[in-house]
């Protein structure tokens, strides 16, 4: 990789002295393909921290400093693992590396109403421009905030990775909240995809 920012040059010359940046990067061109990355198929040597996190805020920093690249960000978002052990990883077919994720690795950031009652379908986007219909192959989960106990919405992008819906969004999925009967119970949920959400007591 030219440089030593995150953000300066796509090339990477040969040898030893590539930085881990990258060295991922060009695994991953190099073993690019149409269609989703088959991450869950790969197991190469895990190689340990290379400084690769995610903020709260959906942001990728590479060793402190920000990946100003998107495409290289979707580059490396495409190819994000989370484990059982519940840590993710950067998983190429050569490597596999720490990713530090301070809460979910994606956010919600987009959102779109098809249908209506029963035939309703959430549709959200990511800001890796993942688009996920919210049902029972992406379900949403409901965590309450710390400190604040502000409502956290989460839908399931794939695999076991997740996506944070932004205040905007949170307050449009909200508005969608209605009663929902369980048993002799009325509780709030939000219906996608023909299931319902249940909101946290």
């Amino acid at each position: 990789m030219a440089g030593p920012g995150p953000g300066v040059g796509s090339g990477a010359a040969e040898g030893a002295s590539v930085p881990p940046l990258g060295r991922l990067e060009l695994a991953l061109r190099e073993g690019s393909r149409r269609g989703p990355a088959p991450v869950d198929r790969w197991q190469p040597p895990y190689c340990g921290d290379v400084g690769l996190s995610i903020a709260g805020d959906g942001t990728w920093n590479y060793r402190g400093s920000p990946i100003r690249r998107q495409p290289l960000v979707k580059l490396f978002a495409s190819v994000l693992r989370r484990d059982p052990d519940g840590r993710h990883y950067l998983v190429t077919p050569v490597e596999k590396v720490d990713v530090a994720v301070e809460d979910a690795p994606f956010l919600a950031v987009e959102m779109e109403v098809l249908g209506a009652g029963s035939d309703r379908v959430i549709v959200l986007r990511t800001n890796v421009d993942d688009v996920v219909r919210v049902g029972p192959e992406n379900p949403l989960r409901f965590a309450v905030e710390v400190g604040t106990g502000g409502i956290k919405p989460y839908v399931l992008v794939r695999g076991r990775l997740e996506a944070l819906a932004t205040r905007p969004v949170t307050y449009e999925l909200l508005a969608l909240v209605e009663e929902a009967q369980r048993g002799d119970a009325v509780e709030l949920a939000i219906r996608s995809g023909g299931c319902a959400f249940l909101l946290p007591a």
